[in-house]
């Protein structure tokens, strides 16, 4: 009896673990599909939240679309096709003309800021725009000096006639042929003359003249091509100096302004009177 007992016992404690057993599966079941559920929710919350974003950006992008439709697509990627482009002192076409943007086949290190590019057979080539500004830069800096104190110095003979005719208008004292050196310091000299600023048209082919100005320290305008070293210059004027035609349109362009700049009560200059046949040349190819 005590032993049919006893396995009854047993058999009731076994049924209470394994139902105490289910109902912890159950429980942990539940707790698992509500993680599951929760999961599922914050999905759905982030993927709300991002679509918001990219709605957000989609809207920005949109109103930045509708800024740029007026925009001309020309004048962003060709600025130099804005209305308010400065002119040239003379159309691009002159310049080309008169040869005043081709330099020598060497370029020295004081003078590659200035040049754009050499051609196939070798010339350097000056960037033309930046002479267009230099020689207005050099016409303001020659306009501060009274005629009578500035001389004019060259001694290439393709810029002869160039220069007389410079000399010629402005009133200016003019050295072609051969500068008389120590006429700036040696006070002995029957000739000698006092100067505040002296213009040459090559450092190498002028130096006496150049070398003069530096021992009484006075300041130098020159015109320097490509080949030229630009020690002991105070204002440079990039360009061509061995052509009469390039020469011819630097000194009739810094004549044009010097007269404006001082009004001087002179007709202003014509390039045909700086360059033979003008009207006959043609750009080079």
């Amino acid at each position: 009896m005590a032993k049919k007992k006893e396995d009854k016992e047993n058999e009731q404690a076994e049924e209470v673990v394994v139902n105490s057993e289910k109902e912890e599966k159950k429980k942990r079941s539940k707790k698992e599909d509500g993680k599951v559920e929760n999961s599922d929710d914050d999905s759905k919350e982030d993927r709300k939240a991002k679509l918001a974003k990219l709605l957000e950006k989609a809207e920005k992008l949109k109103s930045k679309v509708e800024d740029v439709k007026d925009v001309d697509l020309k004048k962003k990627v060709r600025p130099e096709d804005k209305e308010d482009k400065k002119e040239t002192l003379v159309p691009m076409e002159d310049y080309l003309k008169s040869s005043i943007h081709l330099g020598t086949r060497v370029i020295t290190p004081d003078m590659r800021k200035y040049v754009y590019r050499r051609r196939a057979d070798g010339l350097a080539v000056f960037n033309t725009a930046l002479l267009d500004d230099l020689i207005r830069e050099g016409a303001e800096y020659l306009s501060k000096f009274d005629p009578k104190d500035v001389i004019i110095v060259c001694k290439r003979e393709a810029g002869w006639k160039a220069v007389k005719k410079f000399a010629e208008i402005i009133g200016m004292r003019a050295f072609t042929k051969k500068y008389p050196a120590g006429i700036l310091t040696n006070t002995q000299l029957e000739n000698f003359i006092e100067a505040e600023m002296i213009f040459i048209c090559d450092p190498w082919l002028d130096k006496n003249a150049l070398q003069d100005s530096n021992r009484i320290k006075i300041p130098v305008l020159s015109i320097c091509d490509t080949n030229n070293f630009t020690q002991g210059i105070t204002k440079i004027i990039p360009g061509n100096n061995k052509s009469a035609k390039s020469l011819g349109m630097i000194l009739y362009l810094l004549a044009k302004i010097y007269i404006q700049n001082r009004k001087l009560d002179v007709e202003e200059p014509k390039i045909q009177d700086f360059v033979d046949d003008w009207d006959n040349l043609v750009p080079p190819k």
